[in-house]
């Protein structure tokens, strides 16, 4: 006697490795994200922790990372993307730049970019300045 479910669980393997089925969403779990876990990644002027990265039930991505950043230095230079970008700082001062206006920001300020405009930060205090950033992305957005 044929089973078809049966048949079906025996080819699910095959179908999601053809792309024939869609692939398993990475919706973001509930939990807390230690900060002495979280890895850390050393640039040339920065270093920086990603918190998290994925999916809402909504398929909106976020993608959360802290970053800080050494005295006088930028991240890298002004640049604009399609998904919007806010800046948490927790200490230190940035000179945000957002579509040529600067304006100096410092713990407890958050900075809001919407889509496409043109930014870029600088660490403007003598010390380090420590801040939080969240991408939000459009649902089905491919950008990376």
């Amino acid at each position: 006697m044929n089973n078809p479910r049966r048949a079906f669980l025996a080819a699910l393997p095959a179908l999601m490795a053809t792309g024939a089925l869609p692939a398993e969403k990475n919706y973001l779990p509930s939990k807390v994200y230690e900060f002495s876990q979280l890895p850390v990644h050393h640039g040339k002027t920065n270093t920086s922790r990603p918190v998290l990265d994925g999916l809402t039930h909504e398929d909106c991505r976020i993608e959360v990372h802290e970053s800080d950043l050494a005295p006088g230095n930028m991240p890298h230079p002004p640049h604009h993307h399609a998904h919007e970008e806010m800046f948490f700082i927790r200490q230190g001062t940035l000179e945000v730049t957002i579509s040529g206006k600067t304006t100096k920001a410092g713990p407890g300020s958050v900075a809001f970019i919407s889509s496409n405009d043109v930014h870029g930060i600088r660490n403007a205090g003598d010390g380090h300045a420590e801040y939080f950033v969240l991408a939000i992305h459009r649902p089905g957005s491919k950008e990376a």
